[in-house]
């Protein structure tokens, strides 16, 4: 607010308890701020025919859809638009801005932009569609109105009133890198420092998924399947397959789509068609057994994994012991990656894969490695790492096949569990 009076001075009036500047001529601008992630709900219903977003990579995706639900106006001839500015993301909690503005700044984007030009873009059945212009399309009796979408890529050189200040130079030179190339240059590819309690070096998946682009899919059949469901809600249900040591693009369904676990099975049997998988592993906490119960009847080797269960494994060293089959599902995905010792494995090369692999944090208990709630997670980065868990499912390891009449006397999924090879 203080550098807006600098600029405004007495061209307008400020009402400091709403932070609203109001001018002669009506028009106003509202300041404000989400410091947390429910905080987005403050600007629910307050409609705004400009959004613009300082620092847009310390934003979470799903604040900035949300706030930017309400750009409307009532005249019609009034130009309704969203802006956002901010440096390149210091870590993979930001990625999903590389994402959105994928064709300016995603080099293995298959339809890449120039900077400046134009894209059009529109949801349809919660995924995200590139159309080739902003004309109305019909689609399953519903007309879509594409909008567009640009970004222009900025240097220091760029700031009329920055670029020739040697001392404000000197001081971005000075930086470390990563920081120094991305505040002098704005380069959204520069490494961000690792945090030493991050479970998966992003470097590591990085060079995964360099792989991915480097090698065709192998021709063997379908090794395991990962799947994290979901039941409604905002988050996604999401399939991954794995291929020995070839992991292929996460299949991705909204919670709308989702209803239940016999609608989740359906979407399984028909993304994987004829395939039979080695093995599926099913994460069953909360909604995921029904999805479980449902695709046991489809496929042989379903297995149920409870993330909650106790673990025996440990990380190659031998010296640490994980808490739980959680810290076991993230800890066999690090040893999987590691580059000297690990099972060199590629990743698709999809900015979500990088972002939720290398979200979680860990620390060392008496009781051994705990992995952070995945509700931390999720209010760091403002979404589910959906795809990412599917990949540490694909990642299990697989238990004996078991005869489903035997497994009913059982009693009890857990016991199940407990039963690997």
């Amino acid at each position: 607010m203080r550098r807006a009076r600098e600029i405004i001075g007495t061209h307008g009036k400020e009402n400091k308890t709403d932070k609203i500047w109001t001018f002669p001529d009506g028009r106003t601008i509202e300041f404000g701020a989400v410091q947390f992630e429910d905080d987005k709900k403050n600007w629910q219903g307050r409609p705004h025919d400009l959004k613009a977003f300082d620092e847009i990579t310390e934003f979470s995706e799903s604040q900035y859809e949300f706030i930017c639900g309400w750009n409307r106006t009532t005249d019609p001839g009034q130009r309704v638009r969203v802006i956002a500015t901010g440096n390149p993301p210091l870590d993979e909690s930001g990625s999903w801005v590389v994402k959105r503005w994928g064709a300016w700044l995603d080099p293995a984007h298959p339809n890449p932009a120039k900077p400046g030009e134009l894209r059009w873009y529109a949801t349809v059945k919660g995924q995200e569609r590139e159309f080739p212009n902003g004309d109305p399309v019909e689609i399953d009796g519903e007309t879509i109105y594409p909008r567009s979408r640009t970004f222009i890529p900025a240097r220091l050189e760029d700031n009329v009133y920055l670029a020739s200040d040697q001392r404000y130079r000197s001081v971005i030179q000075s930086l470390p890198e990563p920081l120094r190339s991305m505040l002098l240059n704005g380069d959204f590819h520069a490494a961000s420092r690792p945090d030493p309690f991050q479970v998966i070096p992003t470097e590591w998946v990085r060079a995964a998924q360099r792989r991915w682009m480097e090698r065709p899919r192998p021709d063997v059949p379908l090794t395991a399947v990962g799947i994290d469901a979901v039941r409604g809600g905002d988050d996604k249900m999401t399939l991954a397959r794995r291929y020995d040591n070839w992991y292929d693009d996460v299949k991705k369904w909204p919670g709308v789509q989702v209803p239940d676990g016999a609608t989740a099975a359906t979407l399984v049997h028909s993304e994987l068609g004829d395939e039979e998988p080695g093995y599926v592993n099913v994460d069953v906490i909360g909604v995921g057994s029904s999805t479980f119960d449902h695709l046991k009847i489809i496929y042989p080797s379903v297995i149920p994994v409870n993330v909650s269960e106790s673990s025996d494994y440990r990380d190659r060293s031998g010296k640490l012991k994980m808490r739980n089959l959680r810290a076991e599902m993230h800890w066999r995905m690090r040893d999987a990656l590691d580059p000297i010792h690990g099972d060199d494995i590629a990743l698709p090369n999809d900015p979500e894969v990088l972002a939720d692999l290398c979200a979680a944090r860990y620390k060392v208990t008496s009781a051994g490695v705990q992995i952070e709630d995945k509700e931390e997670i999720k209010a760091r980065i403002g979404r589910s790492p959906d795809v990412g868990e599917a990949i540490m499912l694909a990642n299990l390891p697989g238990k004996t096949k078991v005869d489903w009449d035997d497994l009913q006397g059982l009693g009890r999924i857990e016991d199940y569990q407990n039963r690997w090879t």
